[in-house]
């Protein structure tokens, strides 16, 4: 059994980090500079990001590598850096985690090309799978304990990336963003991810949603999966925005208060999650707050309240309601039933 297994079991579940670009933003990034490249250039602050979060509660650290593929860093003129800049990442991520005492796990984040793969776009699955594969081995030799496949929204490039990361006998976790109607940008529904991580058990864990809209949005499309879930050996994953962006001046903040996320974080445990995090505008005081609202707390087994989330989270779409009703009640949604055939077919 794999060693975060065993220590979702014995803790119930596992606190994840919130966001790396936006708090280095508040560090001095500049809008448009990948972050990634921090990891050369400032360490320090990379490192101080990472202590943030385990100081306030986090078992989990995802590596600052998010965008550390060939095709991103070619924007800016460094593509031939991408094994320095991942291992980088993992060495900085390890070394912040030397200091704590509790048992630290380092995920190797790994987000889209930027481009768009074929038959859609231009590039290649073979192509895209490779540069993934460079990146997965350059945290690898960082020292990462995992692949965290993140942010996706193409059912061609996640596919690409798990055959690349794969390669490296890691085990792994993947997401997907779900965006206002509980799909991805590319139009895939939670059922997708859930059916594609089976073909690649056991190398993938566990899979779920990061980034999206906000909190719950977040929480709708883990209403689904739970709802969805063939595998009960899969652990479930959960990593929203805090809250929603919004334009204040010329900076985006994000207008989930602590309190909110904390609730948040309950509402995960009781659909399922056994990783919980924070993505987009997620500080280390959102996830002291999550940290403390875990401490105790028994999951409720209660009929989902779909009304009492929005309360507790702020607004969904139509859509999103739509989509958890497919779910949850297939006999009654053209979507649903024609969902459930196609998995008789497929079973």
């Amino acid at each position: 059994m794999l060693r975060i297994i065993e220590k979702i079991k014995d803790k119930g579940y596992l606190l994840a980090d919130g966001a790396t670009g936006t708090n280095l933003f508040d560090m001095g990034l500049e809008s448009g500079y990948p972050p990634e490249l921090w990891n050369l250039e400032h360490p320090d602050r990379v490192r101080s990001n990472h202590e943030s979060f385990l100081q306030a509660g986090s078992d989990i650290l995802l590596t600052n590598s998010f965008g550390a593929n060939e095709f991103r860093l070619s924007l800016h003129g460094d593509e031939d850096r991408v094994d320095e800049i991942n291992f980088e990442a993992a060495e900085i991520a390890k070394k912040s985690a030397k200091n704590t005492k509790k048992e630290v796990f380092i995920a190797g984040s790994i987000g889209p090309t930027g481009e768009i793969i074929e038959p859609l776009g231009d590039l290649s699955k073979d192509k895209a799978k490779d540069a993934f594969l460079r990146q997965s081995l350059a945290l690898k030799a960082g020292g990462v304990d995992f692949i965290w496949i993140e942010t996706m929204s193409s059912e061609e490039e996640m596919e690409a990336a798990l055959l690349g990361a794969q390669e490296t006998n890691l085990p792994i976790i993947c997401s997907y963003s779900f965006d206002t109607h509980g799909r991805s940008m590319m139009g895939l529904e939670p059922a997708k991810l859930t059916d594609l991580t089976a073909s690649f058990s056991p190398s993938v864990f566990g899979y779920g949603a990061n980034c999206g809209i906000g909190a719950s949005e977040l929480i709708g499309s883990l209403i689904c999966f739970k709802s969805y879930k063939p595998d009960e050996n899969m652990i479930l994953v959960a990593k929203a925005n805090c809250g929603i962006p919004e334009f204040r001046g010329d900076k985006i903040t994000y207008n989930g208060t602590p309190e909110m996320m904390a609730q948040y974080a309950r509402y995960a445990i009781d659909m399922g999650a056994k990783i919980i995090g924070g993505c987009c505008g997620t500080t280390h005081v959102h996830i002291r707050a999550m940290s403390e609202s875990l401490k105790n707390y028994s999951p409720s087994s209660q009929a989902t309240d779909v009304d009492k989330i929005i309360s507790d989270l702020g607004s969904m779409t139509e859509g999103n309601k739509n989509m958890i009703n497919s779910y949850i009640n297939p006999e009654s949604s053209k979507v649903g039933t024609k969902r459930r055939r196609k998995r008789r077919r497929t079973l």
